[in-house]
C-alpha cells in the first residue's frame, strides 16, 4: 500500500459483521474462563489482554498502523511524547549508562535528558547536529547505550544527518533514536535512512486538531541486541521480574524492544494513551497525508513572503533554498519537510511581542503542528528553562518567533501577517 492508503487502511481490518471504525474498548480490565488462561498472558506465552495499563485493543490497532506508516515491526503508544522519548531511552540506558544526542532538540526532551534522567544517573553528551564525523567520534564512551536525534528539530528546524548519526552508533553497537514528530512518516522515514527507534509526539500532525495528547514509540525490527548483548543487559540477559525471560531470544529482533518496553516500563510506570485518546488520534492518522501536503504548501508559501519582508531579520526553514538544511531536506525529505517556520523581526524580543499581539488569524498558543495557525516565541514558553548558552547550543535564539501554519486558505495567512507587521 501507499502512504495515502496505510492512513486508511492500516493497523484494523474488521471481520464480517464487525465495526468498520476501531472499536473504543474502554474498559479496565477483561474476563477470563480460568486462571490457567490468565496465567499464559503473564508469562508472554499467550497474546491478548488484562489490564489496561499495560496494553488496550485499541490502542494496539492505532500502534500498529503507525508502525506500518514507519515501515516498523511493532509499536507502542504512550501518554504523551515526552513518555515516547523517556522509555524509548530508559528501555535500553540504565543508571551508569551514557547517551550521546543532538544538541538542537526539542527543550522538553532536553530538559528531560539533561536534568531528570541525570538524576537517574544517565549521562547525556550533547552535540551539534552540525558536528564533524570526528567530534561525533568523541562523544562515545565506553558504556554509550544509544544516539538520538530529531529528523527536523523543534524549533530550531535543523535536519539530522541521519547517515553520519546512523554510522556513528552503529560503529559503536548502538541503535540511533529518532524523534520524526515534524516531518512524520508522510514526508520521512528514518529507518530506511537507518535510524532503528522512532518515537513521536502523536500529540502534534499525527492527532492534527488540538484533540488529544499522546506519544508512540516504534521499532525497526532490524537492530541485532543479541550481536552487543554485554551492552544491552536488559534485553539480552534474563528478567526476573518477568519470570526470567530474556526479550531478545523469546521475541527476537522484530519484538523484543517494544516487549520489554511494554511488560516492563509501562507496567510500572503506567504511561498509557487512554482509549479515547487513541480512537481521536486514529481520525487524525486518516487525513494525516492530505493535511501534511497543505501544511508544507503553506509553509514554504509563508517562509517565501517573510524571507523577503523588509521588516524580517531573518527566516529559517528547510524548504528555502537559501537555507543552510536545505540539500539535507531535500536528500531525506524531498516530498515536503513541515509547516513550521522559524523567524526574527528586525528590532528584537520587543518587536516579536508587539508583533504576535496584532495576530487575528494566528492564535499564540503553547501548541504547533495542527490545522490551526499558531504562534509562540519560545525562549519566554517552551524554552524559558534554558540559560542564553543553552538556547544558542539548541539553536533557539532570543528574538525567534515559531510560526506554526496551519491549513487555514494561504491568503488568509498571509494578509494576517502584512497586517501584523505593518
Amino acid at each position: 500500500m501507499k502512504q495515502e492508503t496505510k492512513c486508511i487502511q492500516a493497523g484494523y481490518t474488521p471481520k464480517n459483521g464487525e465495526s468498520r471504525m476501531i472499536p473504543i474498548v474502554q474498559s479496565t480490565t477483561f474476563k477470563y474462563d480460568t486462571s490457567e488462561d490468565m496465567g499464559k498472558l503473564f508469562d508472554l506465552e499467550a497474546s491478548g489482554y488484562f489490564y489496561t495499563r499495560l496494553q488496550n485493543p485499541t490502542n494496539d490497532y492505532v500502534a500498529a498502523k503507525i508502525a506500518a506508516l514507519e515501515g516498523g515491526t511493532a509499536a507502542m503508544l504512550t501518554s504523551s511524547g515526552q513518555a515516547a522519548n523517556f522509555f524509548a531511552v530508559f528501555n535500553i540506558a540504565n543508571q551508569g549508562d551514557h547517551v550521546v544526542a543532538s544538541s538542537s532538540i526539542y527543550g522538553g526532551t532536553f530538559n528531560l535528558f539533561n536534568v531528570t534522567m541525570r538524576k537517574m544517573g544517565i549521562d547525556f553528551t550533547f552535540v551539534s547536529p552540525d558536528c564533524s564525523k570526528e567530534e561525533l567520534e568523541a562523544a562515545f564512551k565506553p558504556n554509550t547505550k544509544a544516539v538520538f536525534g530529531e529528523t527536523i528539530a523543534n524549533p530550531a528546524l535543523t535536519v539530522l544527518d541521519f547517515e553520519k548519526f546512523a554510522s556513528a552508533a552503529h560503529a559503536h553497537g548502538v541503535p540511533l533514536i529518532v524523534d520524526n514528530t515534524f516531518a512524520t512518516p508522510i514526508n520521512c522515514r528514518p529507518f530506511e535512512w537507518g535510524a532503528d527507534i522512532v518515537t513521536h509526539s502523536t500529540t502534534k500532525y499525527m492527532d492534527g486538531h488540538d484533540a488529544s495528547v499522546g506519544g508512540c514509540v516504534v521499532d525497526s525490527g532490524k537492530f541485532d541486541w543479541m550481536a552487543h548483548k554485554e551492552k544491552f543487559p536488559g534485553l539480552c540477559t534474563p528478567d526476573e521480574s518477568y519470570h526470567g525471560i530474556t526479550y531478545a531470544e523469546r521475541f527476537g529482533k522484530e519484538g523484543a524492544f517494544i516487549t520489554k518496553a511494554t511488560a516492563q516500563l509501562m507496567r510500572d510506570f503506567g504511561a498509557i494513551q487512554a482509549p479515547m485518546n487513541a480512537y481521536f488520534l486514529n481520525l487524525g492518522l486518516e487525513s494525516l497525508a492530505v493535511r501534511m501536503e497543505r501544511h508544507c504548501a503553506n509553509g514554504l508559501a509563508v517562509a517565501q513572503f517573510l524571507e523577503k519582508h523588509d521588516k524580517v531579520a531573518w527566516v529559517n526553514y528547510p524548504g528555502l533554498e537559501s537555507n543552510k538544511y536545505h540539500a539535507l531536506a531535500q536528500k531525506y525529505m524531498p516530498k515536503g519537510t513541515c509547516g513550521v517556520v522559524s523567524f526574527g523581526i528586525k528590532g528584537g524580543r520587543s518587536a516579536a511581542e508587539a508583533f504576535m499581539k496584532k495576530l487575528k488569524v494566528a492564535m499564540i498558543a503553547t501548541h504547533v503542528a495542527d490545522a490551526h495557525t499558531c504562534v509562540l516565541h519560545p525562549a519566554s514558553s517552551t524554552h524559558r528553562q534554558l540559560t542564553e548558552e543553552e538556547l544558542t547550543a539548541a539553536g533557539v535564539p532570543s528574538d525567534l518567533i515559531r510560526l506554526s501554519v496551519g491549513i487555514e486558505h494561504i491568503d488568509d495567512i498571509l494578509a494576517d501577517l502584512t497586517n501584523a507587521l505593518s
